[in-house]
């Protein structure tokens, strides 16, 4: 296996062999890729003096941990034809279980990778990588836990994509100090290199320009009047969110927001586990019929043990509020407008359950991320508080879902029987996964008790 083709920006981080070095890059230009092929250079280079070193890659989570060590450090190992030895370990510090991955190379040079937080990140000595540490929560007490590691002449590597104006990255990138040796990658840096990547395309497709302005083009976002915060939102992020598959059979609450023309018609699905919300599932339609908008709700009210919908009532959506109601009784779905005191009530609510952390999100997704943080609250010309996004012609749809959900899930209780409806070919089977008409009837008995909806926001729980 031959040598990596590396860019200009790739040569320009591997040769700078600074005891400190930070790059800002963009997304999917192999910061991870690259930094891991340094970390094996380094330990190539022990091998061949038969002296060793030790690197420890402190990633957001288990899953990034595996896919530094899969698709970095063995790939460049085995162009390196070093041999190594794989080890996988479990630990328990307090209430945190992980599990940490290692390779260890002749003349015994290690590189460990493992999910960061303030516990993972003490109790080693050894060379850091801090693998995406704008998005790792607590990074202020991983960095104070972490930094006398290193203190006895380790070198430390950070890179990460920006994540708003707050949080340690964002307060080591914007420094004045000589200390650190800085790289910044843009998207047009990266092509301009070499990187072959279609420009006004990925921006086509992303459709969403804060979305782009900080994944690629590098701006940390003003957070000063957000009224989610990145840090706030990445802290609610999980892998497992957003996977019907994931569904455990419980309570669902459902928001549902209106749109036909310029905005996206977005329902959110959300199950109670616990006190915690877990979003199951996000359904976005842009220019759909009325139609085919209410047969996506049918298909999650099918499919899900639905115990309340709240649905944007305002403007065009009075008659599918009406439908709905019809289809499933007044007291299962709620009409919602958006009145000032109305949005207020909502937004509120969903902010504490971030702040608690009783709600849990998809991890990594541009699009959530920026429409969540894109919701600023502002002074109306009467005092009165009214909530806009940054563009007129963009209103936070899938925020706006999510808070109707987190709304349906602090209303009043209703006994009520549910039994599922019999399994039926649907054009949105294929997308869910063809195991979950079977999974739902597997749990028929159990669904057709009457159940007690949850009310009001509780103490945070755990999945």
């Amino acid at each position: 296996m031959g040598q990596p083709i590396l860019y200009g920006y790739q040569r320009r981080w591997l040769e700078d062999k600074s005891r400190f070095k930070l790059g800002k890059f963009a997304r999917q230009t192999g910061k991870t890729f690259t930094t891991t092929l340094e970390n094996v250079d380094d330990c190539f280079e022990q091998v061949v003096k038969q002296a060793r070193t030790r690197w420890v890659i402190l990633s957001r989570g288990e899953r990034q941990a595996k896919e530094a060590m899969d698709e970095g450090v063995k790939v460049h190992a085995k162009a390196y034809g070093l041999p190594f030895e794989e080890l996988l370990t479990e630990h328990e510090i307090g209430t945190v279980k992980y599990t940490a991955l290692e390779v260890v190379f002749p003349h015994g040079s290690r590189i460990l990778a493992l999910p960061a937080n303030p516990d993972t990140a003490r109790g080693f000595s050894a060379n850091v990588f801090l693998d995406e540490f704008a998005f790792h929560k607590d990074s202020g007490a991983i960095w104070k836990a972490l930094f006398p590691v290193i203190s006895a002449g380790w070198k430390l590597r950070v890179t990460s994509t920006p994540n708003g104006k707050s949080g340690k990255f964002y307060e080591l990138d914007t420094g004045k100090d000589t200390t650190w040796s800085r790289h910044s990658v843009d998207i047009y840096q990266a092509v301009a290199d070499g990187l072959p990547r279609d420009i006004e395309e990925l921006r086509a497709g992303l459709a969403d320009e804060d979305a782009w302005a900080q994944e690629y083009e590098l701006q940390y976002l003003d957070e000063a009047s957000a009224w989610l915060s990145y840090e706030l939102i990445t802290s609610c992020e999980d892998p497992r969110a957003g996977d019907p598959d994931g569904y455990q059979g419980g309570v669902c609450y459902v928001g549902v927001d209106i749109g036909r023309r310029n905005d996206l018609f977005v329902i959110d699905v959300e199950e109670m586990v616990g006190d915690v919300l877990w979003e199951r599932e996000r359904i976005e339609l842009k220019r759909a019929k009325f139609s085919d908008q209410d047969a996506a709700l049918d298909e999650v009210m099918r499919r899900y043990r639905v115990g309340r919908v709240c649905m944007d009532q305002t403007g065009m959506g009075e008659k599918p509020v009406e439908d709905a109601q019809r289809r499933y009784g007044e007291h299962r779905v709620e009409g919602v407008l958006f009145t000032g005191p109305n949005k207020l009530v909502m937004a509120t609510a969903g902010k504490e359950r971030f702040e608690d952390r009783t709600i849990r999100i998809p991890e990594g997704q541009p699009a959530l991320r920026s429409d969540l943080h894109k919701l600023r609250k502002v002074s109306g010309p009467t005092g009165a508080p009214r909530f806009v996004a940054e563009r007129d012609d963009d209103h936070a749809d899938r925020t706006w879902a999510k808070f109707l959900a987190v709304n349906a899930a602090g209303g009043p209780a209703h006994d009520y029987g549910y039994r599922p409806a019999p399994p039926a070919k649907s054009r949105f089977d294929e997308r869910v996964g063809g195991d979950q008409d079977g999974r739902m009837r597997d749990r028929a008995d159990d669904r057709e008790k009457p159940f007690r909806m949850a009310s009001a926001r509780r103490k945070p729980g755990i999945f």
